[in-house]
C-alpha cells in the first residue's frame, strides 16, 4: 500500500484552570490525518504540555513528506524508517511528531484488517484497572485530599493517586487518606520530582509503612543514580518514565531495576510502536507498565501486554475527541470498533486551530 494523503494540523486546547503537578493550562495538540490507497483513513495525535508545539508541527510535516516516498507495509516498519532519518537531528520534537504519525498508521492498519487496535497489536480484549489522579495538587490539606479521593471512590475507582511534595504535611495527608479509605482501594502518590534525596527516602519509608503501591518521580527525572540508590532500599516501590524519550533512554530504567513501574508517555517515547516494544522488554524484567495519561488509547496496549497493570484517568485532551471507551467501576476495556475507535470532535479543528 501507499499513502494517498497525509495532512497535519496544530491545535491549541486551553484548559479551564491549571491542572497537574506542573500546572498545565494549555496543550498544543498535533493532529495527523492520512489515507491509504485502499481508501482507509487513519487519525493520529500527539501533544506538547504548556509549551508551543510549533517546532514539533514542523518536524511532523517533514517526516510526513518522507513517508510519502515509500511503500506502506506495517506501522512498525514505517516507524523504523522514519526513526532512521533522525540520526543527525535526534529525538526531541521529532519524537512528538513521530508519535502522531505512528498512531495514525496503526489506526489505518487496524481498520484495513477490520480489527480493534489492541488485537492488531497482538492482544485480545481484557478489562484493565484504572486509577484516578485528577483533582489533586501538591500542598492540599489532608481534608482536601480525602474529599477528592472519596469522590473518586464513590465513582467506583479502586485506586487514587494524590500529589505530594515530600513534606511532613504531605506524609500526614497520605496517612489520613489511607485511614479514611476502604482497605480494597489502593493508594499511589506522585511527587512530581519535588523531593530532595532525604525527603524521597522519608516519603518512601512512609509509603512502605502505609502500603502505598508506588511513589511516582520522587527525584528529578534524569537522576538515575539517585533512583537506583532508592530502589536498592525500596525495590518495586518507585514509578518513573513519563519524561523519557525513546527506547534508548527508557531501557536502563527497566533493565537496571531503577523502578518497579514504568510510565511511558505517548509523545515522549515516540508513539505506540516503541511503547509496545518497551512493554514487552519490561515484562521480561518483571517491571509493570502504567502509561502516562490517555487510558482510552493505551487500553489497546494493555490488551497486547499483560504487564500493563494500570491505566491513568487524568482527563486532559479527551474532550477534543469522540469514541473514548467508558471507565466502569474503575475498570476499562477497549471498544470493538476497528482501529483505535477515536475521532476528532465536530468542529474541533476550526475551534482550536493554531497552525496548518
Amino acid at each position: 500500500m501507499k499513502l494517498q494523503r497525509i495532512e497535519t494540523d496544530l491545535l491549541r486546547y486551553r484548559l479551564a484552570k491549571p491542572v497537574g503537578g506542573s500546572g498545565v493550562n494549555f496543550v498544543d495538540v498535533l493532529i495527523v490525518e492520512l489515507a491509504l490507497d485502499n481508501g482507509v483513513a487513519g487519525l493520529g495525535f500527539s501533544y506538547v504540555l504548556s509549551e508551543s508545539g510549533v517546532v514539533a508541527a514542523a518536524a511532523c510535516k517533514a517526516l510526513a513528506s518522507r513517508l510519502q516516498t515509500v511503500d506502506f507495509h506495517h506501522p512498525a516498519a514505517s516507524w523504523r524508517f522514519l526513526n532512521g532519518t533522525l540520526n543527525r537531528t535526534g529525538f526531541g520534537p521529532n519524537a512528538i511528531a513521530l508519535a502522531a504519525i505512528d498512531v495514525a498508521l496503526w489506526d489505518a492498519y487496524a481498520k484495513s484488517l477490520g480489527q480493534p487496535l489492541g488485537c492488531v497489536l497482538g492482544g485480545s480484549p481484557r478489562v484493565v484497572n484504572v486509577y484516578a489522579s485528577g483533582g489533586y495538587f501538591a500542598g492540599q490539606s489532608a481534608d482536601e485530599v480525602c474529599a477528592v479521593s472519596q469522590e473518586w471512590a464513590a465513582q467506583g475507582f479502586k485506586a487514587v493517586k494524590p500529589r505530594v511534595d515530600g513534606s511532613l504535611r504531605a506524609i500526614a495527608a497520605l496517612r489520613s487518606l489511607r485511614e479514611s479509605l476502604p482497605a480494597d482501594i489502593e493508594v499511589m502518590c506522585d511527587a512530581n520530582e519535588k523531593c530532595s534525596m532525604a525527603q524521597a527516602q522519608r516519603l518512601l519509608h512512609a509509603a512502605q509503612e502505609l502500603g502505598v503501591l508506588f511513589v511516582e518521580e520522587p527525584l528529578p527525572a534524569n537522576d538515575r543514580d539517585g533512583y537506583m540508590a532508592l530502589a536498592r532500599t525500596y525495590p518495586g516501590r518507585i514509578a518513573a518514565g513519563e519524561h523519557m524519550q525513546g527506547i534508548e533512554q527508557c531501557l536502563p530504567w527497566v533493565t537496571g531495576a531503577a523502578c518497579g513501574t514504568f510510565q511511558p508517555d505517548l509523545a515522549m517515547i515516540g508513539g505506540l510502536t516503541p511503547a509496545l516494544e518497551l512493554a514487552r522488554i519490561a515484562d521480561a524484567f518483571g517491571v509493570e507498565i502504567a502509561p502516562h495519561f490517555l487510558p482510552g488509547l493505551f487500553v489497546h496496549l494493555a490488551a497486547a501486554c499483560p504487564n500493563v497493570a494500570w491505566l491513568e484517568d487524568f482527563p486532559l485532551i479527551e474532550p477534543m475527541f469522540t469514541g473514548w471507551p467508558a471507565v466502569v467501576q474503575g475498570r476499562l476495556q477497549m471498544t470493538q470498533a476497528s482501529g483505535h475507535g477515536l475521532a476528532l470532535g465536530q468542529g474541533a479543528k476550526e475551534t482550536f486551530v493554531l497552525q496548518r
